[in-house]
């Protein structure tokens, strides 16, 4: 990957396209990318949705090579959810098309000035923008049916639905899936309004005519990605758990943790959760669509093939394999056990283009406000429409969590930098709680995934009920995972690196086989600590200081059943975590 592409849509008399060398940005990819494009050239006090923000969409440092797992891409910003710097993170097929394509990073900048909708096509021989009002509105699914008719039946999408057009800060963006469907998002954080203020609708890619990116020494890439496969496949998380029964798998294991938020995180553990878990939802999946369904990957070159394609009652397609986080979200959280309503929420949720994690919550919020009540399946669907319809009650909702929580006058409103919590309750899962807390993504559990320790003593052991020892996990994992983030990996591969050190070296061996380097462990450490400087630093001249860097007091206050304990770790431990 060799050039950047910039689309200017301030330019006079139209979108301006731009194609240049990576410069400053050489050797950079995916988070390290975007975070280094944003933290440069975004001023820190800009409005996010205003012309001065820039959307940065970035494929790893692997993707597009034939390196396993490595199909992930990244996309940054300033958040409109937090204020913040945002990278938000997706599978699906884009990131190994862009790569071989041989684009480093879209950038999208400036504004229309004009209101009008815009699509971009980039193959082999260039890119072109076209104004195309009659895209306003679409759901995902309509516009990428509409996409290959008009482009041809091999393309893939970048895209938003009404809700990142209507620049609802809970709006996601949507990457097509191996069979085209877009069913993968970069949901965090509000991405998809920023795509939407910057007028373009659609990025579609054809990538026919490429060839995979070739490494600098094939046979120490080859041997080594052979091992890497190896190592994942013998992990019992990346070679048994997660592949038969998807992300879901933990939802048994969280809520037996005394974990699981239910109804708005009141309690740890939730009646209905067999009814929803990954067990139940694989046995649905193969039953319904045949033996193997439940078994999917999100990009060509996954290994783990942790997700799966969800049928209806009749047995037709509705959905990808409803991914742990949202079965929680729309379940759980909401005291639904409807595994089918969830799944129809999931559709529109990626349908509408928002995020499952914040939407999830937002309605939680909201059935505490008394607009709908704790385990009406059928009033959480009714309100994602509203969303995806943009009503009143709708735009409310598609703020998020924490303005749905100030409008109808909620104090137990589960979110740190006005981004909702994920499904892990921070009182019987601390070392996540310090993650949500301190990232510099607002309440995120991929920023440092201590929930692998804490419960699935993975990489070792740190009791999830004790303080000690939380602040120091949470940061060594989050300097890995912005590494990681940046190669173009699947931060699943997590697992088997953090308990098997041949894995680990083979992914090294790996990285340097390909691009012709020597890098070490300490190389990819310094790697994570430079990333999250650069966010750090411009979270900090964007406003936000140490005080954003705490949980909501309830969570200090209120004991959570089953465990009856609070959140305990220390301000002090909490501050010490960016000490590196």
């Amino acid at each position: 990957m060799d050039k950047i592409l910039r689309i200017n849509m301030s330019a006079a008399g139209g979108p301006e396209i731009k194609t240049e060398p990576l410069g400053d940005y050489a050797g950079l990819g995916g988070r390290a990318m975007t975070s280094g494009i944003i933290a440069q050239e975004v001023p820190p006090l800009c409005h996010p949705l205003g012309e001065d923000n820039k959307l940065v969409i970035a494929p790893g440092m692997l993707s597009g090579s034939v390196a396993a797992m490595s199909g992930r891409i990244s996309v940054g910003c300033k958040s409109p959810l937090t204020g913040g710097i945002k990278e938000s993170n997706s599978g699906g097929q884009p990131s190994q098309m862009l790569g071989r394509l041989g684009y480093a990073a879209i950038v999208l900048e400036g504004k229309p000035k004009e209101k009008a909708l815009y699509k971009v096509f980039i193959n082999k021989d260039g890119v072109e923008i076209k104004e195309d009002n009659s895209l306003c509105m679409l759901g995902n699914y309509d516009l990428v049916d509409k996409m290959k008719a008009e482009y041809g039946e091999k393309v893939h999408c970048i895209s938003i639905g009404p809700a990142g057009e209507m620049k609802m800060s809970a709006a996601s963006i949507a990457f097509t899936d191996m069979e085209q469907r877009p069913t993968r998002h970069a949901g965090r954080g509000g991405v998809g309004a920023v795509m939407g203020a910057k007028g373009v609708k659609v990025i579609v890619i054809d990538d026919a005519g490429c060839a995979a990116r070739t490494p600098v020494d094939p046979e120490k890439f080859k041997a080594a990605n052979k091992e890497f496969v190896a190592g994942l496949r013998k992990h019992p998380v990346t070679g048994e758990g997660l592949p038969a029964y998807g992300t879901n798998v933990l939802t048994n294991v969280i809520n037996e943790a005394g974990g699981y938020p239910t109804r708005n995180f009141s309690t740890g553990q939730f009646e209905g959760a067999s009814k929803i878990s990954g067990e139940t939802q694989a046995e649905l999946e193969n039953t319904r669509g045949g033996e193997g369904s439940a078994t999917h990957g999100c990009h060509r070159g996954c290994v783990i093939r942790c997700s799966g394609t969800f049928y209806d009652k009749n047995g037709n397609f509705l959905t990808k394999q409803v991914e742990y986080e949202t079965m929680w979200a729309h379940g759980g959280n909401c005291g639904i056990d409807d595994i089918d309503t969830i799944a129809q929420i999931d559709r529109l949720d990626d349908d509408y283009g928002v995020d499952t994690i914040e939407m999830g919550a937002t309605i939680a919020v909201a059935m505490e406000g008394g607009v709908a009540e704790f385990g009406d399946a059928q009033a959480a669907l009714n309100l994602v429409k509203e969303v995806g319809q943009g009503t009143p009650l709708g735009r409310i909702l598609g703020s998020g969590a924490a303005v749905t929580g100030q409008v109808f006058g909620v104090e137990r409103v589960p979110v740190v930098k006005k981004q909702a919590m994920p499904a892990y309750d921070p009182r019987a899962v601390q070392g996540i709680g310090v993650t949500y807390a301190t990232t510099t993504m607002g309440a995120d559990h991929t920023a440092g995934y201590a929930v692998a320790t804490n419960i699935m003593k993975v990489g070792g052991d740190v009791d999830p009920l004790k303080p000690e020892g939380q602040a120091a996990l949470s940061r060594d994992l989050q300097i890995v995972t912005a590494a990681v983030d940046s190669t173009g990996m699947c931060l699943f591969i997590a697992f088997a690196v953090m308990d098997q050190p041949e894995t680990f070296q083979a992914l090294l061996d790996v990285i340097n086989g390909f691009a012709g380097a020597s890098l070490t462990a300490d190389d990819v450490t310094e790697l994570g600590k430079s990333v999250l400087k650069k966010e750090r630093e411009f979270n900090q001249q964007a406003g936000l200081t140490n005080k954003d860097d705490r949980l909501p007091d309830y969570f200090l206050k209120e004991q959570l059943a089953p465990h009856n304990i609070t959140f305990q770790v220390s301000d002090e431990d909490l501050d010490s975590v960016h000490n590196y």
